[in-house]
Order: C-alpha cells, then sequence, then structure tokens
C-alpha cells in the first residue's frame, strides 16, 4: 500500500508539474491562460457583488463620455503590438467612484479597475496611459496569478477555479487592492508600460510622471499599492526614463485639455 500511495504521488506530480510554465516574472506559474480567465471572472462577479466596497460607475449612455474615453486610451495601448495576451483577455475597464483612494488594479484575466480618486490624481492623459499601461503589464505578463500563488497557495486557488472554496474570493477580491508583487514584477510592470506606449501617441514614459508627482508632494514613501514601494520612485522614474529614452520616445503630454474635460466628469 505504501508503494501504491508513493506511485499515486509520484504520478499526480509529474502531470501538476507537466502544466507549469516559466512566468515572464521569474517564477513558475501552474496556472493556464483559461484558468486566469475563469479566476478573473469569478473575482469581478465578487467585486460587482458588493457595491458598497466596489462602488461601479455604470458603463451606460449616462457615462458614455468617461466611458468611450478611457477605452479609447486602453484601445491605443492594445493596438501597440506589444500586448501578448491582446486576444486572449476580455480587457474590460470599470471605473470605482471613490475619490479618497488613490489606486487601480488588474485581475488575472485583464479586468481592470480605476478609482476616481486616481483620475483626479494625475495630471494628464500620459501618465494615466502608464498607470494603465502598467495595470494592463501584471495581467499580461501573469504577475497577479503568481503573487496570488505565493499569497494563498496552490491548493485554495485550485479549488476556486474548480468551483470550490467560493468564500475565499471574498477574500481575494478585497486583497486584490494590497496584492503585494517581487520587486521583479513591478520593474517589469514599468518597462512593459513603456513598451506598450511606445506604440502608441502617449508620452510613453507616462507612468514616470505620477511618480514625479508623488515625489514633489513628500509621497514617495506613501505610493499606493498598485504601484508599490520597491523599487522606491526615484528609481522607478530613472528607470522609466531611460528606457523611453532608449526608445527614442517623445515627452510631454499630448491631451491636457481632453484630460481636464475627462476628470471634470467626476
Amino acid at each position: 500500500m505504501k508503494q501504491i500511495a508513493i506511485l499515486t504521488i509520484l504520478v499526480l506530480g509529474s502531470l501538476l508539474f507537466s502544466t507549469c510554465s516559466k512566468s515572464p516574472g521569474g517564477g513558475v506559474n501552474i496556472f493556464s491562460i483559461n484558468d486566469d480567465i475563469e479566476l478573473g471572472a469569478k473575482v469581478k462577479a465578487e467585486i460587482e457583488a458588493d457595491p458598497v466596497t466596489y462602488p461601479i460607475i455604470p458603463d451606460d449612455a449616462a457615462h458614455k463620455y468617461e466611458y468611450d474615453y478611457i477605452k479609447a486610451m486602453r484601445n491605443k495601448i492594445l493596438a501597440s503590438g506589444q500586448v501578448t495576451l491582446k486576444d486572449k483577455f476580455l480587457w474590460e475597464i470599470k471605473i470605482i467612484k471613490d475619490d479618497n483612494t488613490l489606486n487601480a488594479f488588474c485581475t488575472p484575466g485583464g479586468y481592470i479597475y480605476i478609482y476616481t480618486g486616481l483620475i483626479k490624481y494625475l495630471s494628464n492623459g500620459d501618465e494615466l496611459a502608464g498607470v494603465l499601461g502598467h495595470e494592463i503589464a501584471h495581467a499580461d505578463l501573469r504577475h497577479s496569478t503568481d503573487a496570488m500563488t505565493t499569497q494563498y497557495g496552490i491548493g485554495i486557488l485550485f479549488e476556486i477555479v474548480l468551483g470550490k472554496n467560493q468564500g475565499m474570493l471574498t477574500e481575494i477580491a478585497k486583497n486584490l487592492l494590497t496584492l503585494q508583487y517581487s520587486k521583479t514584477n513591478e520593474s517589469q510592470a514599468d518597462e512593459y508600460s513603456v513598451n506598450y506606449l511606445s506604440g502608441t501617441t502617449y508620452n510613453c514614459a507616462g507612468a514616470a510622471g505620477f511618480f514625479e508627482k508623488l515625489i514633489a508632494e513628500g509621497s514617495g514613501s506613501n505610493t499606493p499599492d498598485f504601484l508599490s514601494t520597491h523599487p522606491n520612485p526615484e528609481n522607478r522614474v530613472e528607470n522609466i526614463n531611460k528606457d523611453a529614452t532608449a526608445q527614442g520616445c517623445k515627452k510631454g503630454a499630448v491631451d491636457l485639455s481632453d484630460y481636464a474635460t475627462f476628470k471634470s466628469k467626476f
């Protein structure tokens, strides 16, 4: 019996690791792209079932301008030719009405949430495009599943994908606000934000503008969780601008007036 048990473990182990793939962040991701999509859809459902915590602005006729603006930005990034999973994920965007929260996050599978507090804090469309590119990068490079595997463990996430342990979804949805990516993941998301924006009309160092504003206000140590504090803001500005210069990207915002109009809608 002991030999049979050992053989069973070995067979299951070989099946498990045969499904693993090396993630761009350097870890091993046991989930398939379809698993990312399914897990993201489950988290999306949990978020939408909690309108008190996540007061989502409806994507309807009354808010057509706001959603058209940010969807156009998303579409330009996706059309850059740099997003690997462009045609795999839905890349759905939702705006959360919360002026006190300086945040944005993206679930596995590409469901993007942006807070009005962040929109109002940023100065121009290039900065928002930089942040949006950063969030798209986390999903495109599948950093979320890497980080969630580290935080919750393989077993729990497998149970959720299989339709079990649904109670854990509520905790995961809430903790997406504070999901901690590795230093490598954050640096990669910054780098890929530059890559994505280099194929658009936006300043591809847009994400640097956000950090520059934090530094100028003395908020470098309070960087929101969606763009974590490691590496530090000063280094991130330097690295983003370095990458942008290497790609010959232009400087300067391209839609100051349009962004002001966009912000005024909230």
